[in-house]
């Protein structure tokens, strides 16, 4: 099965391994590996929280990782700089910047409130509190890119979830964690247990309101391993995930089309 068509029939599942401790580069390269053994699509890194150096770090796991996508939250010439992190990674780099400016043919992650992101990235990140306003945000992505002249279908939206498992399969309340994410100043929260969130996984992507979730644990550790061997075990084992990389590149893993040399995704209209 190709990775294009993959992609397309399940979720893509994405994490933040953001550490709150300066330099603590060994234990990121512990949780990058940790969600590649869940099949994550990718890992994002850099919250400007003073944490380890972001393309050195991601440098280094390339070699001890073998599949998953590794991408910096960076700017400017660090963006530019990531064709080498590609490169040693065998095509699984991305740059998570507020613009297009990233080198080769790097995978785009964009916050949907950088402006217009449909228009360039190739991943667009949103944030909503139920699968209505998520769907209403997917469909302004793909207007963006339909404007600009992409195929909006090969644009991959994915819904950025602030993550809480610490009850473990206690969730305060039947339906999603107490009824679903709640808003809060870092952003959409979700509280409760990993069955009640593969439950929201699985409602929000089938109904059509996402292409998928990023995550960013509320504690790195104890979430993401919760997220891996509860939330993604539990969507295998059901069928609604992959256990196993289809493909060994990031856009392999989303199903999107390589990058023309005027920085178009091959594909486009």
């Amino acid at each position: 099965m190709s990775g294009s068509s993959y992609g397309r029939g399940l979720p893509h599942l994405a994490a933040a391994v953001d550490q709150r401790v300066p330099g603590d580069g060994g234990s990121v390269v512990e949780l990058i590996r940790l969600a590649e053994r869940g099949g994550l699509d990718f890992v994002t890194l850099g919250d400007g929280r003073g944490g380890p150096d972001v393309p050195g770090t991601l440098a280094f796991a390339a070699p001890v990782t073998r599949r998953i996508g590794l991408v910096a939250r960076v700017a400017g010439p660090d963006a530019a700089a990531l064709g080498t992190l590609d490169w040693i990674s065998g095509g699984r780099a991305g740059a998570c910047t507020e613009g297009p400016g990233a080198a080769g043919d790097v995978v785009r992650v964009a916050d949907a409130t950088a402006g217009r992101a449909g228009q360039w990235a190739d991943v667009v990140l949103i944030r909503a509190g139920g699968p209505e306003q998520a769907a209403a945000a997917r469909a302004e992505v793909r207007r963006e890119a339909a404007a600009a002249g992409r195929d909006p279908a090969g644009v991959r939206v994915l819904a950025a979830l602030l993550v809480d498992l610490g009850d473990g399969e206690r969730a305060a309340e039947p339906g999603h964690g107490g009824g679903g994410p709640r808003f809060t100043p870092g952003g959409p929260l979700y509280r409760g247990g990993p069955v009640d969130l593969a439950d929201l996984v699985t409602a929000w992507h089938t109904g059509g309101a996402v292409d998928g979730f990023h995550l960013t644990p509320v504690e790195p550790r104890r979430d993401l391993e919760r997220l891996v061997n509860g939330t993604v075990g539990l969507l295998q084992h059901r069928g609604l995930f992959r256990t196993f990389y289809p493909g060994s590149t990031l856009r392999e893993h989303l199903g999107v089309g390589a990058r023309r040399p005027d920085g178009v995704a091959e594909g486009a209209a």
